[in-house]
């Protein structure tokens, strides 16, 4: 968890998103809808992201789960994750309820598209033959992509177009 194990006795009904926030005091993902609908409770697993609401804590045994939490400790320098320091600086949440699950999907999303993998807005013959595209990802991350990929991932403020701006300019950096 966040680079650290963790060894819990849980019941075997006990979702990721309980153990987390009930045993293990991070309380950055949240309980919305507890139906993986909302995407307030993201996490990455494995690098991967997922609703911890969904997912039996006994299940993630061996994996690599990071939290919002974890996300600006990867430096150990008290530094902020870039995708942090962008929500930051577009003003991209009101009530921030929702940000931490936005802020662990932009991280996954970021990967998915540095490696390729199109989305359904992706145009068909977006990539090469060889391969994946370059890093920034098949369609180049542009807002409509994000808007697509962020998809699951519900702001009842309606800070969307900060957070499209805010994973875009995060995207543009990385590529640079």
């Amino acid at each position: 968890m966040n680079g650290t194990a963790h060894t819990l006795d849980v019941d075997h009904r006990t979702t990721l998103l309980d153990a987390l926030r009930e045993r293990l005091g991070l309380t950055g993902a949240k309980k919305g809808c507890d139906h993986g609908q909302c995407g307030a409770c993201t996490v990455l697993v494995d690098g991967r992201r997922a609703n911890s609401c969904l997912l039996l804590a006994v299940a993630q045994d061996g994996t690599e789960i990071t939290t919002v939490e974890g996300l600006a400790g990867d430096a150990g320098d008290g530094e902020l994750h870039p995708l942090q320091r962008a929500f930051l600086d577009r003003d991209a949440f009101q009530c921030g309820y929702c940000t931490p699950g936005q802020l662990c999907s932009a991280v996954g999303l970021l990967a998915e598209a540095a490696a390729g993998h199109p989305s359904y807005v992706t145009p068909p013959d977006t990539g090469s033959p060889d391969g994946p595209a370059s890093p920034g990802g098949p369609a180049g991350l542009t807002p409509a992509e994000i808007r697509e990929r962020l998809s699951g991932n519900l702001c009842r403020c309606g800070a969307y177009p900060r957070i499209v701006e805010a994973v875009a300019d995060t995207a543009a950096e990385a590529a640079r």
